[in-house]
């Protein structure tokens, strides 16, 4: 019987994980708290004190706790410690779901995290946009800015192959800057 998995690509420890080129480093994040809110923002934020409106794509995020905007009534929630808030609908018209299983985060910094943006998406950077939701290398990403660094959230299932998609970025960038 062959042996389908060696056509597969090795998952990373994502615990230690990270590209390092000359210009641009990656790294894999663990330990963030992610949850998806759906339906009435402004009672969400009465009741969490998170703001009613998240982060759109490129967008700056700030603090230990924020949001980035997915949908109209929709966000991803992040936060460096679990919420007090329980998973799911409340009356007052928001539902929460714990995404954070279901999310790999990935962090990039260094001058040339705008060719790796350039070379992900067709999106131009400094326009931002209302959502943070977007193709980033041929898979649907929630990206933004927190603090001076790019955070890109994927789905678990295609972490890997993102992962993949950046290391072969990553070098051919580092090779484009050698001359």
């Amino acid at each position: 019987m062959r042996n389908l998995a060696e056509k597969w690509a090795v998952v990373p420890d994502w615990q230690q994980a990270a590209i390092v080129v000359p210009g641009l480093t990656i790294r894999s994040m663990v330990g963030l708290s992610q949850y998806l809110v759906s339906g009435n923002l402004d009672a969400w934020s009465r009741a969490s004190g998170v703001p009613a409106k998240g982060v759109g794509a490129f967008g700056k995020a700030e603090g230990e706790r924020y949001a980035a905007q997915v949908a109209r009534d929709r966000m991803l929630v992040v936060s460096a410690n679990p919420l007090d808030i329980q998973p799911a609908w409340h009356g007052e018209g928001f539902g929460v779901t714990v995404v954070s299983a279901g999310l790999q985060v990935f962090e990039a910094e260094g001058a040339a995290t705008a060719e790796l943006i350039a070379r992900a998406t067709t999106l131009d950077p400094s326009a931002g946009s209302s959502s943070a939701a977007l193709s980033f290398a041929g898979a649907n990403a929630v990206v933004y800015r927190h603090g001076d660094k790019l955070r890109i959230h994927v789905d678990r299932g295609l972490a890997t192959y993102l992962w993949t998609w950046m290391e072969t970025a990553a070098n051919n960038i580092a090779a484009a800057a050698k001359g």
